[in-house]
């Protein structure tokens, strides 16, 4: 079940489009996995000023939900089938690349916080221009690895967030994009769930 809210958070922030974004306006949306031809979305996504919720759609068995809370910077995996709730250390390499993506920046000039990302680090980047995802205006940037590998994202200017990513192991963007207040309710651990303590020795698997 990790490794299931690993992936879901991995490709919403870290596959090819990883920059320095924080959301500002208060949304909703279904997370597509373009190489994928289905018409089902592969998660949905809920972010609120500093705070955002992923959960994996479809028939996945006892799925549940990832919150992380930015401006205390905690996360929670939230495990619906039995009713309990893992904290998750921000030390841990892999959370600090994600969280360092929503630290805020620049959408009209993103390249200087993309590249202040670890992983980042000796890799170029530029912006390409105007453009258009699903009807919404976006920036398009290009990125290219110490490798040669080359990826593209879009930001969304209104939401300061990214809502296309493309690269060489896979690609993926926000649809049905409904801009909102969300309830509080959904960033909360549920009432009745109880903490589950990782066994001594035990590591959450690492990217």
């Amino acid at each position: 079940m990790f490794q299931r809210f690993r992936c879901v958070f991995l490709c919403v922030i870290l596959m090819g489009c990883a920059s320095m974004v924080l959301a500002q306006a208060e949304f909703s949306a279904d997370v597509f996995d373009l190489q994928k031809s289905t018409s089902q979305p592969q998660a949905k996504i809920y972010f609120t000023k500093d705070k955002m919720r992923v959960e994996p759609t479809g028939n996945t068995k006892g799925a549940g939900a990832y919150i992380a809370d930015f401006a205390k910077q905690t996360s929670v995996v939230v495990m619906a089938q039995q009713h309990m709730y893992m904290e998750m250390p921000l030390q841990s390499q892999a959370q600090k690349a994600g969280y360092s993506f929503f630290v805020a920046g620049d959408v009209e000039n993103a390249c200087g916080d993309w590249q202040k990302v670890a992983h980042n680090e000796g890799r170029s980047c530029h912006r390409i221009g105007s453009d258009s995802v699903n009807g919404r205006s976006a920036v398009k940037y290009e990125a290219t690895g110490s490798n040669g590998d080359v990826g593209h994202f879009w930001l969304d200017p209104k939401l300061r967030f990214p809502i296309k990513w493309d690269g060489k192991n896979g690609g993926g963007e926000l649809r049905n994009i409904q801009e909102g207040s969300q309830p509080a309710s959904l960033f909360e651990i549920p009432s009745g769930y109880t903490k589950f303590q990782m066994p001594a020795g035990m590591q959450m698997p690492q990217r």
